[in-house]
C-alpha cells in the first residue's frame, strides 16, 4: 500500500507507474474524494470548535439566568451538519482506503520499462542444455511407464488440475520439499509450517485481496481463502507487530500446498503438471531494513538459484519488465527451468522486493537506531515450486530404457539411485 500523503505529494510519479503497470486505476478519481474527504474534515472541526466556543456562552447565560434559546437552537442544526458530515467523512474515508487497496506498488528505477513479457530481459543463464541420443518422451509420458502421477484418478477425486502422486512419485516429490527446505535451514532460514487457511484480512496483506480475489478458492461459511502461497501467512507473522533493528534480517522457510483457480488461464500449458489448482511449494520470505533490501534481493535470488544448481539442472534468470511486474512488486526477477520435451523454460520461482508496501498493509515497523519507527521491507521469492521442477527432473533425468535417474541430493531422501518400471 502506499500512502495517502505519498500520492498527494507525488501524483505524477504515481500515475506513471500505473501507466507503466498496465492497471487500470483512476487516480483523479481517488484524488478527488481525498480533496472532499479533507475539506469535509476541516469544515467538520470548525463547526465543532463553534459548538464548544457557543456551549459555554449558553453556560454562561443560563448561571446569570439570562436567555440562551436562540443560541440553543443553533447549536441544535450545527450538531444536526456535524453528524452528516461526520457520516460523510466516514463514508469518503472507506471509499479511499479502499480504492487504495487496487493501487499497484511503485516501479523500481532499476527495473527496465516494457509494454509486455517479451520485453523481459535474461541476465543469467546456468549450464548447457541437456541433450539425448534417443527420442525423448516428456512428463506425462514417463510418469505413466514408471506410475508416479495419475492425473486422471485425481480428477476424478477433485476434478481437473489436481496432481495425484503414487508410489515413487509421491516419495520424489516428499524427497523435493524436504531437501529444499534442509538447505534453506542450513543457509540461516527458520522453518515455519504454516496453515493453509488465511482470513481476508491476513490475505490482504500480501496483496492478493481485493484484486485477485476470483483466484482464490474461498469458504464462505469461515470466511476463509485456501492460500495460493506460503508468502500469505508467513508476511502475517509480524503483523501489527515492531521489530527492534537489531534482529533484522528475519528470514523464513516454509512449505505449504498451494491452492490456485487460475480463473484467468484456461488453455493455457493445462498438461500435466504445467499449470494445476493444488501444488506444493517452498516460500522464502525475509523482513529486512529498507536501506539494504535490494541487497537482500540479490542474495534471495541466490538462494533460490541454489537448489537448481544443486540438481543440476538448466535455467535462466530474467528480470521482469514494468508491464509484466506483478501488482505488489517493485522489482522481481524470475527463475525459469528448462524442459526438454516443451522446447520452452518454465517458471519456478519469483523473488521479489516489495518494499514497504506489504507491511503498510500489515501494520509491520521497526525501530531504528534513532528510536524512531519504521516500516519494513519484505521480499519473497519460490525456493522453488515443484510442479513445474518436477517436470524438468523427469524430462532432464530420464534414460533411453525409460528409467530416471535420481540426482545426487535426492538419492538419501528416497534411498534410491535410480526409478525404473
Amino acid at each position: 500500500m502506499i500512502s495517502l500523503k505519498y500520492i498527494r505529494e507525488n501524483q505524477d510519479i504515481v500515475q506513471k507507474n500505473i501507466n507503466y503497470k498496465k492497471v487500470d486505476f483512476d487516480l483523479k478519481d481517488l484524488i478527488n474524494k481525498d480533496e472532499q474527504w479533507r475539506l469535509k474534515i476541516s469544515k467538520c472541526e470548525k463547526l465543532k470548535s463553534i459548538r464548544n466556543s457557543v456551549s459555554k456562552d449558553i453556560s454562561k447565560l443560563k448561571s446569570s439566568n439570562s436567555n440562551a434559546e436562540r443560541q440553543i437552537k443553533e447549536m441544535k442544526i450545527v450538531s444536526l451538519e456535524i453528524k452528516e458530515l461526520d457520516k460523510q467523512i466516514d463514508s469518503l474515508k472507506n471509499y479511499i482506503d479502499n480504492k487504495i487497496l487496487f493501487l499497484p506498488n511503485l516501479v523500481h528505477s532499476s527495473v527496465p520499462i516494457g509494454e509486455s513479457e517479451t520485453d523481459n530481459k535474461v541476465i543469467k543463464v546456468y549450464s548447457k542444455k541437456p541433450t539425448f541420443d534417443f527420442e525423448i518422451k516428456d512428463h506425462i509420458q514417463i510418469s505413466d511407464k514408471l506410475n508416479l502421477l495419475d492425473m486422471k484418478r485425481g480428477a476424478k477425486i477433485a476434478g481437473s488440475g489436481f496432481p495425484l502422486f503414487i508410489g515413487n512419485g509421491s516419495r520424489l516429490e516428499r524427497a523435493l520439499i524436504a531437501f529444499m527446505l534442509d538447505k534453506h535451514t542450513q543457509n540461516g532460514y527458520t522453518e515455519l509450517f504454516p496453515p493453509f487457511l488465511a482470513t481476508q484480512d491476513t490475505t490482504q496483506v500480501t496483496g492478493q485481496l481485493p484484486k485477485f480475489e476470483e483466484d482464490m478458492y474461498f469458504m464462505p461459511k469461515d470466511e476463509l481463502y485456501c492460500i495460493p502461497t506460503a508468502e500469505v501467512p508467513v508476511t502475517s507473522f509480524y503483523k501489527n507487530e515492531v521489530l527492534e533493528e537489531s534482529v533484522l534480517p528475519q528470514k523464513f522457510a516454509a512449505y505449504s500446498a498451494c491452492f490456485r483457480r487460475e480463473a484467468g488461464s484456461y488453455g493455457k500449458d493445462t498438461r500435466g503438471l504445467l499449470r494445476v489448482h493444488q501444488f506444493n511449494k517452498v516460500e522464502l520470505v525475509k523482513f529486512v531494513r529498507p536501506s539494504n533490501s535490494y541487497s537482500e534481493l540479490e542474495s534471495l535470488l541466490l538462494d533460490a538459484e541454489s537448489i537448481l544448481k544443486m540438481l543440476n539442472l538448466h535455467y535462466r534468470v530474467v528480470e521482469i519488465n514494468s508491464s509484466d511486474l506483478s501488482f505488489s512488486a517493485s522489482k522481481c526477477y524470475d527463475i525459469e527451468v528448462w524442459s526438454p520435451s516443451e522446447k520452452k523454460y518454465l517458471e519456478v520461482s519469483s523473488c521479489s522486493n516489495f518494499e514497504s508496501f506489504q507491511a503498510r498493509r500489515g501494520n509491520i515497523k521497526f525501530r531504528n537506531k534513532d528510536n524512531k519507527l519504521e516500516y519494513v521491507h519484505t521480499l519473497n521469492g519460490s525456493g522453488l515450486a515443484t510442479p513445474r521442477l518436477m517436470v524438468a527432473l523427469l524430462e532432464t533425468y530420464q534414460q533411453s530404457d525409460g528409467s530416471i535417474i535420481v540426482p545426487d541430493v535426492l538419492q538419501d531422501y528416497l534411498k534410491l539411485s535410480k526409478i525404473d518400471a
